[in-house]
């Protein structure tokens, strides 16, 4: 499996900006499609974005769309989620994750999950 590390989270205002990195190590970081999830408290844990190998490909959740961007760098093993327009309800702890099918990683087809990075939105 692939090991993961987020680096990123923290407290921003309303409308501000934050970039959440993960880096991978372990096994060929271009083999896996990669994606973000979160966990705010008291709910279950959601698909927020998805990216293919290639980095051609990438799905969304609706509530974020037009807000985030999901990225990858399969040179430096990293995967990025740039979070523009932040808003109190994206505050969780948000999950870094690498499957080996695409299509299936959205529905939790996940091999390997980072140990995640809180982000705090405050009003």
């Amino acid at each position: 499996q692939v090991q993961l590390v987020e680096s990123g989270g923290g407290l921003v205002q309303a409308g501000g900006s934050l970039r959440l990195s993960c880096a991978a190590s372990g096994r060929t970081f271009s083999n896996y499609a990669m994606g973000w999830f979160r966990q705010a408290p008291g709910k279950e844990r959601e698909f927020v974005a998805t990216i293919s190998w290639s980095g051609r490909s990438t799905q969304y959740v609706d509530s974020v769309k037009g807000r985030f961007t999901i990225s990858r760098d399969n040179a430096k093993n990293t995967v990025y989620l740039q979070m523009n327009g932040l808003k109190p309800e994206d505050t969780a702890f948000y999950y870094c994750a690498a499957g080996t099918i695409y299509d299936r990683l959205r529905f939790g087809a996940v091999g390997s999950w980072g140990q995640g990075t809180q982000v705090t939105v405050s009003s």
